[in-house]
C-alpha cells in the first residue's frame, strides 16, 4: 500500500521538456484569460493544475497527462531533463497560481490576482516559447547557495552526467 503511494505521489525524473514547454503554453494561455475575461472560476483549474503537478507528475493533471503522452510525442523525440527543478518549477507555479485564486476570490482583488497570474504567464512565456525555465534557474541558484543540498539531484550538481563530452579526457 505504501509502494502505490509512493508511486502516486512521484514525479517523473527525468522529465521531458518538451511536455513542460507545452504545459507553460497552455498555463500562459489560462493565466492570460483569467486576467483579460475576469471570471473567477479560470483560477480554479488552473492552480488545480499546479496542485496535481507538483504533488504527482502528471498523473493526476489532465494538462500534465495530454502533454506528456499525446501532444509532446507528436511534436518531438522526448527530450530528457532533471525532474527535481521542473518540479520546484511546478511548486513556484502552484504558489502564484494559489495566491492569485486567494486574493481573488478570498479579498475580492482582481488587481492583485492579476499581477500575480501576469508574473505567471510571464515565467510560463518564457519556458514555453524560449525554453527558459526561471524556476530551473532559481533551483540551481539555491542549490549554488546550499540553499538545496546536492543530494536532491545529482545531475544539476554535476553536468557531467548529463553531458558525458563535458568529462575530462
Amino acid at each position: 500500500m505504501v509502494t502505490r503511494w509512493k508511486a502516486l505521489f512521484s514525479f517523473p525524473n527525468p522529465a521531458n521538456d518538451i511536455a513542460a514547454r507545452v504545459v507553460a503554453g497552455v498555463v500562459v494561455v489560462m493565466s492570460v484569460a483569467a486576467i483579460v475575461v475576469p471570471e473567477r472560476w479560470l483560477l480554479v483549474p488552473l492552480a488545480y493544475g499546479f496542485w496535481a503537478r507538483v504533488l504527482t507528475g502528471p498523473k493526476l493533471s489532465p494538462l500534465g497527462w495530454l502533454a506528456t503522452r499525446v501532444v509532446a510525442p507528436y511534436i518531438a523525440t522526448p527530450r530528457p531533463v532533471p525532474g527535481p527543478p521542473k518540479r520546484f518549477a511546478q511548486a513556484m507555479g502552484t504558489a502564484f497560481s494559489t495566491a492569485a485564486l486567494v486574493v481573488w476570490f478570498g479579498y475580492s482583488d482582481r488587481l492583485a490576482a492579476s499581477v500575480l497570474l501576469g508574473l505567471l504567464a510571464a515565467a510560463a512565456s518564457l519556458e514555453s516559447f524560449a525554453g527558459y525555465c526561471l524556476g530551473c534557474r532559481i533551483f540551481g541558484l539555491l542549490m549554488r547557495l546550499g540553499l538545496i543540498p546536492d543530494g536532491v539531484c545529482e545531475e544539476c550538481r554535476d553536468l557531467r552526467i548529463r553531458h558525458p563530452e563535458l568529462a575530462d579526457s
